[in-house]
């Protein structure tokens, strides 16, 4: 009989501390919400739970420019004024503010996803998770639609140092135009994009004719979808697509970016899927037994965006959920039926008609055809794991107070989690970076 597969799962409290502002729809308080909820069902005893380190901006500069890495590393809510022409420069404004600890909150997403990454490659684990991820529409030198720091990007890059082709599949409302961009003229990354396209829908990228360039032509697939795609529609077509696409291109890794402002009733998406329907693509791509790391994304009606994902975590660990949400931190925010899955009143009418899915699916088929089965890549030595800067207890004041990180490092085996079986002081686990 083969192990059980291994799932690690990311976590830092401060990530949901932070503020976007008062009339901002990006509510990292939702991963909070969702952290409870899993705590709740009790699937950390499933679990292996770590805390991320807080990538250092030399890890951040392996995508991003040097200049937007120390822009982002030294800009301050009342700093602003001083800074305009930056901040225009770096599409820094209204969609993507400045506010307090700002540079934490991208340390600990980004850092969370890339050490997710390298837990895949060292073959610690099978399926990683970071819902704090997925900020896909960051670029090299920009923020862009709530995101700073491409963390899907990096994430890729370091699996990329131990896989020769890695899949990326996007199931947010919005096209992942970030992760895109950043790979469209290599075909040792394939990006998969469902989305909402048309009536200058943000970003506005993702035309089924973007199919990539150069050495990636035909490597970047484009979903475009209209209004209200229903369950039914939006998996027969996610399936019928992924199953070929994994035929023809023969992924080392592949990394699924959940977003949940797909789901029926999000505050700014437009689609009709349930949680049900949202979590069979987590499902099906689960199945497909190759190594996994997925992420959150968007998701602007946060009581359901921790719904989802609390109820992916629990597909990931094949484990289904009861419907009553248990005694937690946030129950109020599930009232009155306190239910984990919800009939969210949104009965939008379905635009995707049969005809025009049935054209979507035959094109993205046509284009795979292009492709030369599984391109092979000359793999070098492999470049060192994520950078670590040394520190000498020695120099540590003992009278400053250490960080929460810096204390984590004089931690040889963190069980706070865990109990039974899964407690690291007995697994052989690895200590939390």
């Amino acid at each position: 009989m083969p192990s059980k597969e291994r799932v690690s799962y990311f976590y830092d409290g401060d990530v949901g501390n932070v503020y976007y502002g008062p009339k901002h729809p990006m509510k990292p308080h939702r991963l909070s919400m969702t952290h409870s909820l899993v705590l709740a069902y009790g699937l950390q005893n499933k679990l292996e739970i770590y805390r991320p380190h807080k990538a250092y901006p030399m890890e951040l500069a392996q995508f991003h420019s040097e200049e937007y890495v120390d822009f982002l590393h030294r800009i301050t809510p009342n700093m602003q004024d001083q800074y305009q022409e930056e901040l225009a420069r770096y599409n820094m404004g209204e969609d993507c503010p400045v506010f307090d600890n700002l540079f934490e909150f991208c340390q600990i997403y980004a850092g969370g996803t890339i050490d997710a990454a390298n837990r895949l490659n060292h073959r610690l684990c099978d399926v990683a998770i970071n819902w704090a991820g997925g900020l896909h529409h960051a670029k090299k030198c920009e923020a862009s639609g709530f995101c700073y720091v491409n963390d899907l990007v990096l994430g890729i890059l370091e699996l990329l140092k131990y896989h020769a082709r890695v899949l990326y599949i996007d199931i947010d409302v919005h096209h992942g135009d970030g992760v895109e961009e950043a790979f469209y003229l290599t075909d040792r990354v394939m990006t998969v994009s469902f989305h909402k396209f048309g009536d200058n829908f943000f970003p506005g990228t993702g035309d089924m004719k973007d199919i990539g360039d150069k050495d990636g032509k035909y490597y970047a697939i484009n979903v475009p979808l209209k209004d209200g795609i229903d369950d039914a529609s939006f998996s027969r077509l996610f399936k019928t697509i992924i199953s070929k696409v994994v035929e023809f291109y023969q992924p080392g890794a592949i990394v699924l970016q959940c977003g949940a402002d797909s789901l029926a009733g999000d505050r700014l998406g437009c689609f009709n899927l349930s949680i049900d329907g949202h979590s069979e693509c987590v499902r099906y791509v689960k199945k497909l037994g190759i190594p996994l790391l997925v992420t959150g994304g968007g998701g602007y009606t946060k009581e359901n965006v921790a719904r989802c994902w609390t109820v992916e975590t629990g597909v990931l660990v094949d484990t289904d959920l009861p419907n009553e949400i248990p005694e937690n931190d946030y129950l109020q925010y599930f009232k009155p039926d306190c239910t984990l899955r919800v009939n969210s009143g949104n009965h939008m009418e379905n635009l995707n008609g049969k005809t025009y899915l049935s054209s979507i699916k035959m094109q993205v088929l046509e284009n795979l055809r292009y492709i030369q089965h599984a391109p092979g890549v000359q793999m070098h030595e492999v470049p060192p794991d994520t950078y670590f800067p040394e520190y000498d207890e020695d120099d540590i004041d003992p009278d400053v107070r250490m960080d929460q990180h810096l204390q984590d490092k004089h931690i040889e085996k963190d069980g706070e989690f865990y109990d039974g079986d899964n407690d690291q002081d007995h697994d052989g686990g690895e200590e939390e970076s």
